[in-house]
């Protein structure tokens, strides 16, 4: 029989064989190095036996031809670079993930020397860049679903119909963009519905609950005894249907519904009263507003309610502190302000002057109404003529001479406006001539005006309103400016009138003025003259004033500089 080792031997010879295997595993260790296993490719690109370095570096020039992308959404076709996609290739990981860099690890060495196949790229994306990007495709290739939804216009209520879109799935986008980028390939990227959270159904089921009965009838805001009716078309802009949960649901804009409110009302709790202004060249009759202190979430957290009930029960009682305007609609309308029953025209030199002073003086005229029984007044009206007014100076009459003052022109305003007055006739209560004659004016019916001594002032002793009317077409150097002013009313006399001859003429003389604010005057004859203004009613005269004007005679008047030498005795 042979010998059996001894338990030693056999210790012995086990450990020289793990010695053995020992070194050769650290034999196939140092051989394998830390470069990546034989047979590797990531995205086709080989780097098998390669070194971290070597690997890296041909994972990122390849890489680097991948950066811009060829994109197709729907047909339509486009460009973007990995950068704006968010996308990033992270070649230190890639190469670690396939395997590059040493490692005890026997399934690392196993790697090595059986070799893998394909390694997938290790790419890092920015998700809010990539969702930007996708959006931006979107918005430019795909098309927004419409949410079904209610309009309010023009007092109806109106639905929207819903409409499929059509936009780009993000995950399959993901993958498409992410795939393309991996491969150096295009991408193609499929548009698919995007359904509308508000259905038709919604938005029919919005309008027979709220909109159109919010729509069918007026309601009233009763304030104390003061009542403010809304018709539809007046609060259908304060509302509106918002979805919510794949629902819409009514909405109110209260700051809106205030100033649909206020504008029924006085301004800050002020009565505003009734007018009549000229509109599209027609009088209307703008009505009063009483003047109403309540508190807007009275109205507004009812409002809601108060549109959707039944036609007999649409009034909402505020409270409220109400002050009434002094001339009601009613009053305005008992006016009868219809026609226009006068006008009269005047025309002016060119200056500069005038072409400021004129309009400014016409503007704050124009919309005067006089109500039965009121007296007009020019400086009353027109108030001081001073810079912070928008006047300047200009050439006025100042004891027979001509001088300059703030206001200069004004009184071809006044006389247009007291012809308009004549041929209304209206009562005149107090007007001044000019002291010399301008042939501009109608001789014997005309008048001046100076703050705050002399005044025009006439009254409306008809009984119907009267409505100011002013335009001016200012001179330029080649014409002459126009200046009309009208009175608007129901006609009530018929004026005609007439003069007498001019009698006690007074001729000019001449003289020579050396005072250093020396104007130089054209010569002016006085004279005296009777104006006639004849009262008529279906064709009979039924009375007749009489105005006597009486002009001062105006020397010629030469500037001459004073000698030195006389001057100093």
């Amino acid at each position: 029989m042979g010998r059996r080792l001894g338990g030693g031997a056999a210790l012995i010879v086990r450990l020289a064989v793990v010695l053995l295997l020992a070194g050769l595993y650290v034999a196939a260790w140092a051989f394998a190095a830390d470069r990546l296993p034989r047979g590797a490719t990531v995205a086709g690109v080989e780097v098998g036996g390669l070194s971290p370095a070597a690997a890296k570096a041909r994972l990122e020039k390849e890489f680097a031809n991948h950066d811009t992308i060829a994109v197709s959404v729907g047909g339509a076709r486009e460009s973007l670079t990995a950068g704006q996609l968010g996308l990033h290739f992270d070649a230190a990981a890639t190469v670690a993930e396939a395997g590059g860099g040493r490692s005890f690890d026997p399934r690392r060495l196993w790697d090595y020397y059986a070799g893998v196949d394909e390694v997938a790229p290790v790419v890092n994306i920015d998700g809010a860049t990539l969702e930007q990007a996708v959006s931006g495709l979107e918005q430019r290739h795909g098309r927004p679903a419409r949410e079904g939804a209610v309009r309010f216009t023009g007092g109806v209520a109106k639905a929207v119909p819903a409409r499929t879109g059509l936009g780009l799935d993000r995950e399959t986008t993901r993958a498409a963009l992410e795939a393309a980028y991996v491969a150096g390939a295009p991408a193609t990227l499929a548009l698919t519905d995007v359904q509308p959270q508000v259905t038709d159904a919604e938005t029919a089921a919005a309008l027979e609950s709220f909109a159109r009965p919010a729509m069918s009838a007026p309601v009233t805001l009763r304030f104390d005894d003061q009542r403010v009716v809304l018709k539809p078309q007046d609060f259908a802009p304060a509302l509106s249907m918002v979805a919510q949960d794949g629902e819409l649901v009514p909405h109110l804009s209260a700051k809106r519904l205030r100033t649909i409110v206020d504008a029924h009302l006085g301004d800050a709790g002020k009565a505003v009263d009734a007018t009549v202004k000229l509109v599209g060249g027609v009088p209307r009759v703008v009505p009063g507003r009483p003047g109403v202190t309540y508190d807007p979430r009275d109205v507004s957290g009812r409002f809601l309610d108060l549109v959707v009930r039944p036609g007999s029960d649409r009034t909402l009682d505020v409270r409220a502190k109400v002050a009434k305007p002094k001339v009601t609609t009613a009053d305005a309308r008992k006016w009868g302000i219809k026609e226009k029953v006068s006008t009269f025209t005047t025309y002016y030199p060119h200056t500069d002057y005038r072409n400021i002073n004129i309009p400014r003086a016409l503007s704050l005229i124009d919309g005067t109404v006089l109500a039965p029984g009121d007296t007009f007044s020019l400086n009353g009206t027109v108030g001081q003529r001073t810079k912070a007014n928008g006047f300047v100076e200009g050439y006025v009459i100042d004891g027979g001479e001509i001088t300059t003052a703030l206001g200069g022109g004004v009184s071809q305003v006044a006389t247009t406006t007291f012809n308009a007055a004549f041929f209304a006739g209206l009562k005149d209560i107090e007007h001044k001539p000019h002291s010399l004659y301008f042939d501009r004016y109608p001789v014997g019916r005309e008048a001046t005006v100076a703050w705050p001594t002399v005044d025009l002032k006439f009254q409306n002793d008809t009984p119907y309103g009267v409505l100011i009317e002013t335009h001016v077409q200012k001179s330029t150097p080649s014409s002459p400016g126009v200046v009309t002013v009208s009175m608007w009313s129901t006609k009530y006399w018929d004026i005609t009138t007439s003069t007498s001859k001019r009698y006690n003429v007074v001729k000019p003389g001449e003289r020579v003025s050396t005072a250093p604010d020396c104007e130089p005057q054209e010569p002016n004859t006085g004279f005296d003259i009777k104006v006639y203004r004849h009262f008529n009613r279906d064709g009979h005269r039924v009375r007749t004033e009489t105005m006597t004007t009486h002009y001062n005679a105006a020397d010629k008047v030469t500037c001459k500089a004073l000698d030195p030498e006389k001057s100093q005795g």
